[in-house]
């Protein structure tokens, strides 16, 4: 009686330990950064509201895929899950772009509603590549950091402004400045050297980069505010019964209201390192404002041209509300 007693107990752990499900999420992003440290709460949340039914294991630091192979890498089902910046997908569908458009959505507040306007077209998108998503959450605005004093649009003409993508060499380009490729770890000695004089970027770039040691003025013009995507395997999520599936997607939704709100913490908190290490903060000048607005105005139509009637129904969506 014993060794059957025995026998069934064993069975009965080999069930559960088959019913237990576990996902590996990549993330291209250092342990340390915001956003990880909010993926991590969200596979904790998601472990005790299963009851360790389903496990899952953030890799941050590009550790197990580099951040522009993860959302490949989902979609081909090398991972059933993982955290991807969305814009920078903008060359595969401009729709992943949206959120990148310079001086479009140039506030929190802006940027959660061009997000409301965005998601089902992305989250459309994305279903028919066989990927569901789950949540998505913002890094702080790139804003204008100057070695120079920028009192108007005519400050910027003859000046060395640092450039990495094809947007802002053009921002460059349309202010009348030298667009010159730099990348954010060589920005520093670049400063120094005067090969750059001015540049957009993050204040927690600024901060965590001790940037504020060359630049003394930071104007938060906030261009964009580029977003993180977490998304799952919507073969993985389909494997999952109902109670696992309500618990990931109530467990998604806390983790983008937690997400955002970390976000605009660590927005002004490196504002306040940026002026206690003795950075101007002020707000841009009616004439800069100006030059940005023209800027915005000019690369949102040129997004519209490409993006097609989707495209279209983000932009109405977003100006509607």
């Amino acid at each position: 009686m014993k060794s059957i007693i025995l026998g069934l107990t064993a069975i009965g752990l080999a069930s559960a330990v088959s019913a237990q499900t576990k996902w590996d999420l990549p993330s291209g992003y250092g342990a340390n950064t915001f956003q990880t440290k909010n993926l991590e709460q969200f596979a904790a949340d998601v472990k005790a509201a299963t009851g360790g039914k389903l496990e899952i294991t953030v890799h941050s630091g590009a550790s197990l895929f580099k951040q522009p192979e993860i959302k490949r890498a989902i979609q081909t089902g090398l991972a059933p899950a993982g955290e991807f910046i969305i814009s920078g997908l903008a060359n595969e569908n401009p729709l992943f772009g949206a959120d990148s458009i310079p001086f479009l959505a140039t506030s929190y507040a802006d940027a959660k509603r061009l997000y409301d306007a965005t998601k089902p077209v992305q989250a459309k998108v994305l279903a028919s590549q066989g990927i569901k998503m789950l949540f998505s959450v913002p890094w702080p605005g790139q804003s204008l950091y100057s070695v120079k004093p920028i009192n108007s649009a005519d400050d910027f003409k003859g000046t060395k402004m640092r450039a990495y993508n094809p947007a802002t060499t053009k921002i460059a380009q349309m202010l009348g400045a030298a667009p010159v490729t730099i990348q954010l770890p060589e920005l520093s000695q670049a400063l120094a050297t005067g090969a750059a004089n001015n540049f957009l970027t993050s204040s927690a770039s600024g901060a965590d980069g001790k940037l504020y040691e060359q630049v003394k003025y930071f104007y938060p013009v906030n261009a964009w505010l580029p977003r993180n995507v977490t998304a799952v395997s919507q073969k993985a999520f389909d494997a999952l019964d109902k109670p696992t599936q309500d618990a990931v997607l109530k467990a998604a939704a806390e983790a983008e209201v937690r997400g955002w709100a970390a976000s605009e913490k660590v927005d002004s908190d490196s504002i306040a390192i940026l002026k206690a290490n003795g950075v101007t903060i002020a707000p841009p000048s009616d004439s800069v404002k100006a030059a940005l607005q023209k800027i915005g105005e000019t690369m949102t139509n040129e997004w519209l041209a490409s993006a097609g009637p989707d495209g279209k129904a983000i932009i109405d969506a977003y100006r509607k509300k």
